[in-house]
């Protein structure tokens, strides 16, 4: 069955989920802007796979204001940024729509459909004017948890760095139709694509080590190996982890992992830079809400205190307010 589907933000992850989706047969639309766009229109959108081959799709791309409505809307722009295009997200959508989150950190709709009596909680610091709820709307979320990493090499190029798995869920923990059926297509496009039943305990697994790891390394500018293997770096994840755990278990989530075999696994991907370093070298705006501002709300929502987490995150937005006002990135090596 071919499904029609936008992507809107149609960078590296989106990139790599449209090529694979339109050449087997989905009716795939990139919603993007300038010489991204440009590159699409004219070219088509390349993959450059693991193992160097090239696969080239002529996906359908537009802007936003020239986009019709869709069975499916991917969104992949940062969680950031989001805001900014949720009435015209909300355009593409007609009765059915499905809208597939794909951003890092904590969701925006969280609390919605989790039974227990936080049920329905809006979180201000993910969704500050309440336009993601209002626009986007909950019940037409499936969340999702993204695995592999790209980049964007050139427009309209995405190069596959490794890993090919999205975890699929309802917020209300059922194997619906609607999720069946974007499981099934995805599958059939190459990517590995469980559905959970417990979607926010798998997106908690992947924010464990992001909200420490990544503000820790924008501050320290040191990699992922680095921070894990050094003893002070070290103890400072763990004491974030242990905050943020405490935090997650309280709503119900379940860490299946250990701490330090999460760290382990962090340190096992060696000398990376996270995203989070990566955007104050560019001197971009930071994930810091959805990664960690969101815990620390969630703490205040649920009753658990988190004093190293807020600390981290105090430092981290200073970092991010010098480098925007210096309107260039910070470095250590050039």
């Amino acid at each position: 069955m071919s499904l029609r589907i936008a992507v809107v933000g149609a960078g590296a992850i989106g990139g790599y989920l449209a090529v694979k989706l339109s050449l087997t047969g989905n009716d795939v639309t990139c919603i993007a802007r300038g010489e991204n766009l440009q590159a699409i229109q004219k070219h088509g959108l390349k993959l450059i796979q693991e193992d160097g081959t090239e696969l080239v799709a002529g996906v359908q791309a537009c802007s936003m204001d020239q986009a019709q409505t869709y069975d499916y809307v991917f969104l992949t722009l940062k969680s950031h940024q989001v805001a900014a295009v949720a009435k015209d997200i909300d355009r593409l959508c007609h009765a059915t729509t499905s809208v597939v989150t794909m951003q890092n950190g904590l969701p925006w709709w969280y609390f919605h459909q989790l039974a227990g009596p936080y049920q329905g909680t809006q979180l201000k610091t993910l969704d500050p004017e309440a336009l993601l709820w209002q626009h986007l709307k909950p019940e037409r979320v499936i969340g999702a948890v993204v695995y592999p990493a790209a980049e964007l090499v050139a427009p309209g190029v995405v190069k596959l760095i490794e890993g090919n798995r999205f975890t699929l869920g309802e917020p209300n923990g059922e194997k619906s139709e609607r999720v069946t059926l974007l499981a099934q297509a995805m599958i059939a496009a190459g990517f590995k694509v469980p559905v959970s039943t417990d979607i926010r305990s798998e997106l908690w697994v992947k924010l464990w080590g992001n909200l420490c790891f990544n503000p820790i390394s924008a501050l320290t500018h040191a990699t992922l190996e680095e921070i894990a293997v050094h003893p002070l770096s070290h103890s400072l994840a763990t004491h974030m982890m242990q905050e943020a755990q405490a935090v997650g278990e309280k709503t119900g989530a379940q860490f299946k992992i250990s701490l330090e075999k999460r760290i382990a696994g962090a340190q096992a991907v060696g000398a990376h830079k996270t995203s989070m370093l990566q955007d104050i070298e560019q001197g971009k705006a930071l994930e810091l809400d959805a990664i960690l501002g969101g815990v620390i709300e969630l703490g205040r929502v649920v009753g658990i205190a988190t004093p190293t987490l807020e600390t981290v995150y105090s430092l981290t937005r200073l970092l991010e307010q010098s480098v925007l006002q210096s309107r260039h990135g910070l470095k250590l090596n050039s």
